[in-house]
């Protein structure tokens, strides 16, 4: 069979045989993988709070 640069390579699996984009809840492979995306989310948006003028952390450099 001929493959094609349009054809999507298979979804790769974690160590549960589940898809490693999966919402599962509870202690798995999934959730580290979740939480780390949710961190970086997180990391980015306190960034923009800071260049926004809002920084919690020169605020309490402040009171030391």
């Amino acid at each position: 069979m001929e493959t094609r640069s349009t054809d999507l390579p298979p979804v790769a699996k974690a160590y549960n045989q589940i898809d490693r984009n999966a919402f599962v809840f509870g202690w798995n492979p999934q959730a580290e993988l979740w939480n780390g995306r949710l961190a970086m989310i997180g990391f980015v948006a306190y960034l923009l709070w800071d260049l926004g003028g809002y920084s919690v952390v020169r605020d309490l450099f402040h009171l030391v």
